[in-house]
């Protein structure tokens, strides 16, 4: 390589003027590193930056625990089995704070604790289910007391008896057909 060559490549690299570079070629000999040297003891090159590289947790700011991003995701997005839960705890707790219902032209025929009645139904749900409906026909109304939740299924079971009460008065043309 010839020295205009050096004189060229040092001022690059070391970003200093030709005259700076052929001075420190000059001295080291030609010889490109031990110039490059020269010019960093004369404080006429900049160092390069220092970057340090830690495996310590505490130091690494910009990332995050994969645990904590798993559990944060696992509480902000429900699974199907947490809805299920809290579904199943929902009901649970409704048939413990509930009477079940069941009148006749505004008259209590009887009540239960709703408990009771969700275990009638869910062994004999074959005969009570039926029974249920037919006895809407008759004028029999359902009705669940306690909670606030049962404003809901009260007016599901309302609507229910009032659509009965309709197809009854529709077959027997809208006269009363019982005595009193």
């Amino acid at each position: 390589m010839e020295m205009i060559e050096k004189v060229e490549r040092l001022r690059e690299k070391a970003e200093v003027t030709y005259e700076e570079a052929k001075a420190a070629l000059e001295q080291s000999d030609g010889d490109l590193l031990d110039a490059m040297v020269l010019l960093e003891r004369q404080g006429k090159v900049r160092k390069p930056a220092q970057s340090t590289f830690s495996t310590d947790y505490e130091e690494q700011t910009e990332y995050i625990r994969v645990r904590d991003k798993v559990e944060e995701q696992e509480q902000s997005a429900p699974s199907f089995g947490r809805t299920l839960g809290r579904l199943f705890r929902g009901f649970i707790g409704f048939i413990r704070k509930t009477t079940f219902i069941v009148t006749r032209e505004e008259d209590v025929v009887f009540t239960m604790p709703t408990i009771v009645f969700a275990v009638l139904l869910f062994f004999f749900w074959e005969i009570l289910a039926p029974v249920m409906i037919i006895a809407l026909f008759f004028g029999v109304r359902y009705s669940f007391e306690g909670e606030e939740e049962a404003e809901k299924a009260n007016s599901i079971l309302n609507k229910a008896g009032d659509f009965a009460q309709d197809v009854r008065s529709e077959f027997t043309g809208g006269r009363d057909t019982q005595d009193r």
